[in-house]
């Protein structure tokens, strides 16, 4: 089944072979869309013939929203947090216990219902890949309930046992660490592509580098590949942790030395930003010119949670890098979607070349500019295609 895509007034390809300047644009496009995979872009009228046909009306297309970093499995609510942080409290992670009490407490239908409802949120906003990290459960039990539940939704699970230390284990952090890196593991490492953790020596909740690097080359051994929270409330080890071990992406990087720069310019480690957090505890933002000059690859997601950022929408994040970080409205696109499948260390999302999956996104709007344009303007949308499917799968 081939489906022509048409009508596109600029389409955003993220491959400069086949358009103009880093974004690949393409002006008055089509694309012709074969069992779920791109078969060929470039101008209408010379678009080969198909078995269907849809008219997307003048509008811009661009590569669906690869979101990097999210926690969707989980109950309860933190507005009264936000509320108060909103008030001058600072935010140091210690809210994450009562999520992780919720959940606990929560059924597998309450948990299941949240995470779906979450994901056609974001779907219905232009986000067609999603990571989803466990985290909120830390038992053997609940960390592998969460990961199970994730895997239904997508491929992309990530175990985060070692989000921050249970109340159980207040005062016992070895011990926990222990748990984390064998009864937990040997439970959550089939049911999850990637290992996490907090590494943040600042936060009385979280792990130094010692506990950091004990968790990650555990999961490295059991087969699991690496990303690092890392330097979201000071400088610290995490970011240099992640290049050292090979991780495909340090996620926060709010306060960078020069040489954490340097060592994220010299490794293959994404940068992956979320501004969503930022915005909502009233912190500093990532220097992201700063990582951008010295030839880091830069992604963005939301970090959706019910505690630091509960936004699903990829385009109000790619505002905020817009307006708060200084990209450019094409780096805030590309880092949006080629930076997050580069964070997942995927090559068949994030961009429209022919073979990529056919995941794209309509904006309400004839340019990707409009994106950071009009701030807040639900424009973006997943485009339904035949034969395509829900969350990216490799």
């Amino acid at each position: 089944m081939s489906t022509l895509v048409t009508g596109i007034a600029e389409l955003v390809t993220n491959d400069g072979t086949v358009g103009d300047g880093p974004l690949g644009l393409v002006a008055d496009a089509a694309v012709v869309v074969e069992d779920g995979v791109v078969a060929w872009v470039g101008p209408a009228h010379a678009a080969p013939d198909a078995d269907a046909r849809i008219d997307v009306g003048g509008r811009a297309v661009i590569p669906g929203f690869v979101d990097s970093h999210a926690h969707l499995v989980f109950s309860g609510d933190r507005a009264a947090e936000f509320e108060a942080r909103m008030s001058g409290e600072r935010y140091d992670g210690g809210g994450i216990a009562s999520t992780v009490a919720a959940t606990r407490a929560a059924s597998d239908e309450t948990l299941r219902a949240r995470l779906r409802a979450l994901v056609t949120e974001m779907r219905a906003q232009g986000t067609t890949t999603v990571e989803v990290k466990s985290g909120y459960g830390l038992t053997v039990e609940d960390e592998a309930r969460a990961l199970r539940l994730a895997a239904e939704i997508t491929p992309e699970t990530t175990f985060l046992g070692a989000h921050v230390v249970p109340a159980e284990y207040s005062g016992r952090v070895d011990d926990y660490i222990g748990l984390v890196t064998g009864p937990m593991l040997a439970a959550c490492a089939p049911h999850a592509r990637w290992i996490d953790v907090f590494c943040e020596p600042a936060s009385a909740h979280a792990f130094d580098g010692d506990a950091a690097r004990a968790v990650l080359e555990a999961g490295r051994a059991a087969g699991l590949e690496l990303r690092v929270h890392a330097n979201q409330l000071s400088a610290g080890p995490g970011v240099r942790l992640a290049v050292e071990l090979g991780a495909a992406s340090a996620d926060h990087c709010t306060h960078l030395t020069d040489a954490d720069v340097d060592a994220l310019a010299g490794g293959s480690t994404v940068a992956t930003l979320l501004p969503g957090v930022e915005f909502s505890t009233r912190s500093p933002y990532p220097d992201a010119r700063g990582l951008l000059a010295a030839g880091v690859t830069v992604a963005l997601a939301t970090d959706c949670n019910p505690g630091s950022c509960f936004t699903s929408s990829m385009a109000f994040c790619v505002a905020l890098a817009v307006r708060e970080m200084a990209m450019t409205p094409a780096e805030a696109l590309w880092a949006a979607t080629a930076g997050g499948a580069a964070a997942l260390r995927r090559s068949d999302v994030g961009h429209l070349r022919p073979g990529a999956r056919a995941h794209l996104a309509v904006l309400d709007a004839p340019s990707y500019r409009h994106l950071a344009y009009r701030p807040g303007v639900p424009l973006a949308r997943t485009l339904e295609l035949p034969a395509t499917e829900a969350l990216s799968r490799p």
